[in-house]
């Protein structure tokens, strides 16, 4: 099923409930599952890759007030612009994807290191002409954000993952991403892995390349039929 188009989502659920904010998947009918996150930390909300829906900012305002949106691959504008203009905050987007600013009506603020006083860091993942994407990595809580590298939709994962390569990284995986032991791993397309993220995300890149026949095999099949 296509991709919906811009404005709010009647229809969502939400997911990635933890201690340290909460996730949601707009049109849940989409084969590829966007999935939005608001991170918190005290009592400020960050919006990442968000896709806006009927509702969210009564969801949000329990959690408490949305300090910012932010931008995580160049591709996932999404409702960026919408959301942060309705909140009156600026998008947040790392300082390699400067280009996305003029795609945006919203301020921008550039971001290097990490975002402000949030607990997380931000890192460069993919730097190229077709794909830029950063990741975010709380330490203390062990949470790791990724917009698109890995994934759970099923047009991520072979039957046996539970987190899975994208089809294009796939022979070449974000090895960066193995240098952590998350506990719980934030996508942007499906649910989060919310239990043995560690194990999951090292199968994830270990089985990679072996798993990419399997995986295209499977696409197909989808495809066609």
């Amino acid at each position: 099923m296509p991709m919906k188009g811009s404005g709010q989502a009647a229809s969502w659920r939400e997911i990635d409930q933890w201690e340290g904010g909460t996730g949601w998947i707009a049109y849940p009918d989409e084969e590829m599952q966007r999935a939005s996150h608001a991170l918190v930390s005290d009592g400020d909300v960050w919006l990442v890759d968000p896709v806006d829906c009927d509702g969210l900012d009564e969801t949000l305002a329990e959690y408490g007030t949305v300090r910012g949106v932010v931008l995580l691959l160049d591709r996932h504008k999404r409702d960026a612009d919408a959301l942060a203009r309705r909140h009156e905050v600026p998008v947040y987007v790392p300082e390699w994807m400067s280009g996305v600013r003029s795609e945006l009506s919203a301020p921008v603020d550039l971001i290097r290191r990490s975002l402000p006083d949030s607990g997380y860091d931000l890192h460069k993942l993919v730097d190229n002409p077709v794909w830029k994407e950063g990741f975010l990595y709380d330490e203390d809580s062990k949470t790791l954000v990724v917009a698109e590298a890995v994934g759970t939709s099923a047009f991520m994962r072979t039957s046996d993952e539970r987190l899975g390569v994208h089809p294009a990284l796939r022979l070449k995986p974000p090895k960066a991403l193995g240098r952590y032991s998350p506990e719980r791993i934030l996508v942007g397309h499906g649910e989060g892995v919310m239990e043995g993220a560690a194990e999951a995300l090292t199968d994830a890149l270990d089985g990679s390349r072996k798993r990419t026949p399997r995986l295209y095999a499977q696409t197909a099949r989808e495809f066609l039929f």
